[in-house]
């Protein structure tokens, strides 16, 4: 009998969705024992990328205050069936769940996703994720989510220098490196080898 796993994240530049998506790999290989959902969260007023600075810097105070927004439901497929395994990925602002994430989170249609199914967190950020996954586990608490495993990819620079890289990305939309700044976000190294993560899910499964 197949096991069904869903896998849920929000994206805007594409690097968790690359990341979350080789770690389900394992699991797509393996049809005849996993049937694997995608829901990509979408806002019905997504946020501009990149970002102008006006946005950037006026979006502090609502995700502190972890403020929702509307979004756009989950299919009834996805929210009628029960799931074994929930892969979570989660992108980090200002040291908390991204709005997109938490808005899905307040929004109902999680609570009766993640009752009583085994969770394992992602996210893919600067080297400041910690406060921000506590944030999390608090509501994942709440809707009875059995968190099982937590896997943070990191941007391996110092932090002066991927607050540069990041802040570039985020306003022009340019990852690659640029003069003495090297390239932002995840290496693309780790990108590709966090299928890993997904063969260890698996074996534990």
């Amino acid at each position: 009998m197949q096991k069904n796993v869903l896998v849920i994240y929000y994206t805007q530049t594409g690097q968790l969705e690359d990341i979350i998506k080789n770690i389900a790999q394992p699991f797509e290989d393996k049809k005849d024992e996993y049937d694997v959902t995608y829901y990509n969260i979408q806002l019905k007023k997504d946020f501009p990328f990149p970002w102008p600075s006006d946005v950037f810097f006026d979006t502090f105070p609502e995700s502190y205050l972890q403020i929702p927004r509307e979004i756009i439901p989950p299919s009834e497929n996805i929210l009628s069936k029960k799931y074994d395994l929930i892969l979570f990925g989660y992108q980090v602002w200002y040291l908390t769940p991204s709005i997109p994430i938490i808005s899905f989170l307040k929004s109902g249609y999680a609570e009766n996703l993640f009752r009583n199914t085994p969770v394992v967190t992602i996210s893919a950020t600067r080297n400041m994720w910690m406060l921000s996954q506590e944030k999390l586990k608090v509501y994942l608490k709440k809707m009875d989510a059995k968190l099982i495993g937590n896997i943070a990819l990191v941007d391996r620079h110092d932090n002066y220098t991927s607050v540069l890289t990041i802040l570039r990305w985020l306003t022009t939309g340019k990852k690659e490196k640029s003069g003495i700044l090297p390239a932002a976000g995840i290496s693309d190294e780790e990108i590709a080898g966090s299928v890993k993560y997904g063969k260890i899910i698996g074996k534990s499964f």
